[in-house]
């Protein structure tokens, strides 16, 4: 899938309505794109908001990896606290409308597919975190195409989501 800067990505979200990548985000969620050899993995977090009387999610922001994260060129682990100060500062300057959504990370793939790894962390999530939601998304950045997974909090079921 070829994006030009101008693209948001659009997903249909597994329990009806849709979650908004904005061509902003997109753009720098592919600076983390391992392309090249040798290039490690990133991640974070990702934020956004909720539309109200809509099924709808917009995503608005993401954290990028941080100082104390640790990369490799298949594995990323992120430092909890650093990630943690940037999800309650956008809560509060955003009058508590800007909230925790999920995580993303990169995969040295073209189509990224998650690892049995990210299975298990995915599940853990959804069983320990804490969020307002009844789901988490998440999001791998292949070397040519972005997917997006939408986590089930009470299921903990996980299901690819299909762009529009």
């Amino acid at each position: 899938m070829v994006l030009s800067i101008d693209d948001n990505l659009i997903y249909a979200k597994a329990t009806g309505g849709y979650i908004k990548v904005p061509s902003d985000i997109v753009v720098s969620l592919r600076k983390y794109s391992q392309n090249k050899p040798h290039k490690p993995e990133g991640g974070g977090v990702i934020l956004g908001r909720y539309i109200l009387d809509s099924l709808d999610v917009v995503v608005d922001k993401i954290s990028v990896p941080m100082p104390g994260d640790r990369a490799t060129r298949t594995t990323f682990f992120r430092k909890k606290h650093a990630h943690q100060a940037i999800i309650e500062h956008e809560w509060l300057v955003s009058r508590q409308t800007c909230t925790y959504l999920g995580e993303w990370h990169s995969h040295p793939e073209p189509i990224p597919h998650p690892s049995c790894i990210d299975i298990f962390d995915w599940k853990r999530k959804l069983k320990k975190d804490v969020f307002d939601s009844d789901s988490l998304f998440f999001l791998i950045v292949g070397t040519s195409e972005i997917q997006m997974w939408q986590g089930q909090k009470l299921s903990k079921t996980i299901s690819l989501l299909t762009l529009v």
